[in-house]
């Protein structure tokens, strides 16, 4: 009868143990969750330059402003910001290619001026002036510190801006989830979260399009 008795408090503390664990499992999982959340195509720090509003088709362009193929496309996006004016949301986010020396320096710029409210005046001047600075062997943070003052930014707060480590985890959070969304180069775009491939310079037009009649 006592080992019938022992036999049960065991049994009952050990199903105990493994509840308690399980709990502490699922509290753990929901945390790693909330401290991790799953990959999105937009966010809300992501930089808008357009916005549509909420019937809008979303276009969002994970870029590296030192990417040739980015430069060439750009006046194609430029052209469909004004023709779909207040029928897209266009997002930018940042993809910085190891191979581009200036290219981390570049996307310190951006964030740099959008801190200030720049970050469009910053974007535009980046591709006017990509010819000058891409391709250099040897990163140059000067380059992209003159064009700040080109714009007429508080250099004040650019330099403190840049030299922050949290602009540049800004940059690597971008680089890290379009990993994750399967960007592998630049330009990388996706309309209403889905990837389009660009293969000629219509695609982006037609995926747009065919977004607008689903």
């Amino acid at each position: 009868m006592k080992n019938s008795v022992k036999a049960v408090i065991l049994t009952g503390g050990l199903v105990m143990v493994l509840l308690i664990g399980l709990l502490v499992w699922a509290v753990a999982q929901r945390a790693e969750s909330e401290n991790d959340p799953k990959p999105q195509v937009l966010r809300e720090e992501s930089h808008v330059l357009d916005d549509g509003g909420p019937d809008a088709v979303t276009v969002v362009e994970f870029l590296d402003f030192e990417c040739e193929a980015c430069a060439a496309l750009h006046p194609v996006v430029e052209e469909l910001r004004q023709k779909y004016d207040g029928q897209i949301t266009y997002a930018v986010r940042y993809f910085p290619l190891a191979g581009h020396a200036n290219s981390m320096n570049a996307a310190l710029a951006a964030e740099a001026a959008g801190q200030q409210g720049d970050f469009e005046a910053m974007y535009q001047r980046l591709f006017e002036t990509q010819a000058e600075w891409g391709g250099a062997a040897e990163p140059d943070p000067e380059v992209f510190r003159a064009l700040a003052e080109e714009i007429g930014l508080n250099m004040t707060a650019y330099d403190e801006a840049v030299a922050d480590p949290e602009t540049a985890e800004r940059v690597r959070r971008d680089r890290a989830e379009g990993t994750f969304l399967g960007v592998e180069g630049t330009p990388a775009f996706f309309v209403d979260g889905r990837p389009v491939a660009i293969t000629e310079p219509g695609d982006l037009e037609k995926a747009i399009v065919e977004a607008q009649t689903r």
